[in-house]
């Protein structure tokens, strides 16, 4: 796994931040290994004092559609508007 940041401890985020503080990239001997690596990763990561995207992300990560494989640039978009909606 591989994760690119610029923030550290103590770091002070601004109120106008970028949206990306930071990425993970999980890679693995297939898409299987790939997603269990993400998983972990997801799973010990800690930023205090934020909100971030980490627990959509793992949530994407049991969604049968996407387990499959097969999504479109529209999955995220879709998935997300099928849960406003309930």
């Amino acid at each position: 796994n591989r994760v690119d940041s610029h923030i550290y401890q103590n770091y002070f985020v601004p109120p106008n931040y970028e949206s990306m503080i930071g990425k993970v990239i999980a890679y693995g001997d297939n898409r299987q290994h790939a997603i269990a690596r993400m998983r972990i990763a997801l799973s010990e990561m800690v930023l205090e004092r934020i909100r971030t995207n980490i627990p959509l992300h793992q949530e994407l990560l049991l969604d049968e559609s996407f387990l499959r494989g097969g999504t479109s640039i529209h999955f995220l978009e879709e998935r997300l508007a099928k849960r406003g909606k309930g």
